[in-house]
């Protein structure tokens, strides 16, 4: 079932237009699997919406249906608004009439203003301090309130809800959904020990899918424009992606990260024992997500080795090196 096939570019236009907006026919799609995302040129005669810094384009984004509630979505609106209002770099939606969310025929959507930029530069010198500097602003702002709809990283279980849901699916082809089973409950005890060992760590609004994907870079720094998964969480959730290879780059990249961090915040260095809990759960939950999506036609075409016995091998294998990562010592130890 194709939840979008009457998003025409009729329907995107003319809903853009809805909010009193002029398009100029322009369109393009952006790269989004989840939801549909459009750049809209507006004619240069427009007048500028409040929050917008120009006439245009805009990004005009349309959710999935039962993806997340209304109030999830004005929860992340208003999260991301609270951030830009305190001068941190990130895109929050437009208001029309004082609101953020809108309806168009069958299709909720947000407009967004666009901003030029390109891909994350985490490794360029003196990048990966001033984006952990961002980061902990943004956390020092996460920590003042409390989300009401949006969800926790406990809600995933420790990958036992993925597990379950990739299971349920059947979409593992035998034998090697025995094999993934056995795997993936080793796996979900291991993150659910490792979470035991580390402990009650402190809970906050959190980006919840921090990675370069979600970034532009541009002269000043790091552009947040994608709030979609906000969640509540550790703090450590939105930095353990910005390092990655063997123990020695590993510890170099999170000096650095935390060495601005901490300039503004301060991290609690019990989170990094989560770490790996936290990649694996990652590995688990992407898995899930493209087998949740798989009725829709985007996906197979996107992700056509989804389907495929060598993809579950692969990724089998990948979840048995995770669990062995699990059982060495954690980042911890390596930044004492």
């Amino acid at each position: 079932m194709n939840a979008y096939a009457g998003l025409t570019p009729e329907v995107v236009l003319t809903a853009v237009e809805s909010l009193g907006l002029l398009a100029d026919g322009r369109l393009l799609a952006l790269n989004s699997y989840e939801n549909r995302v459009y750049r809209v040129g507006l004619e240069t005669v427009t007048a500028a919406s409040p929050g917008m810094s120009a006439a245009g384009p805009v990004v005009a984004k349309f959710y999935r249906h039962d993806r997340w509630t209304d109030a999830q979505i004005r929860e992340e609106h208003a999260f991301a608004a609270e951030l830009a209002g305190a001068q941190l770099p990130v895109v929050a939606p437009l208001l029309f009439d004082g609101k953020s969310l809108h309806r168009y025929a069958d299709f909720r959507f947000s407009l967004f203003e666009y901003r030029a930029g390109h891909g994350a530069e985490v490794d360029q010198p003196g990048n990966r301090a001033l984006l952990g500097r961002t980061l902990a602003r943004m956390h020092a702002i996460g920590g003042q309130r409390v989300f009401q709809h949006r969800e926790a990283v406990a809600g995933w279980r420790g990958g036992a809800r993925a597990r379950d849901l990739i299971l349920d699916r059947q979409l593992v082809p035998a034998p090697l959904d025995e094999s993934y089973a056995q795997v993936c409950g080793e796996l979900v005890h291991a993150i659910t020990r490792c979470q035991e060992q580390a402990g009650p760590l402190r809970q906050l609004r959190i980006h919840g899918d921090c990675h370069g994907g979600n970034i532009l870079w541009q002269a000043q720094g790091p552009l947040f424009v994608d709030f979609d998964d906000c969640l509540t969480g550790p703090a450590v959730q939105d930095l353990w992606m910005f390092c990655a290879g063997d123990p020695q780059q590993i510890q170099r990249e999170w000096t650095e990260l935390l060495d601005g961090y901490e300039q503004f915040g301060h991290f609690d260095f019990a989170e990094t024992a989560v770490v790996e809990a936290m990649r694996a759960m990652r590995m688990l939950n992407h898995a899930a997500w493209i087998a949740s999506r798989w009725t829709d036609p985007a996906f197979p075409r996107a992700f056509p080795w989804f389907g495929e016995p060598r993809y579950w091998e692969r990724h089998i294998d990948e979840l048995r090196e995770q669990l062995e990562a699990l059982e060495d010592p954690p980042l911890l130890q390596l930044m004492r």
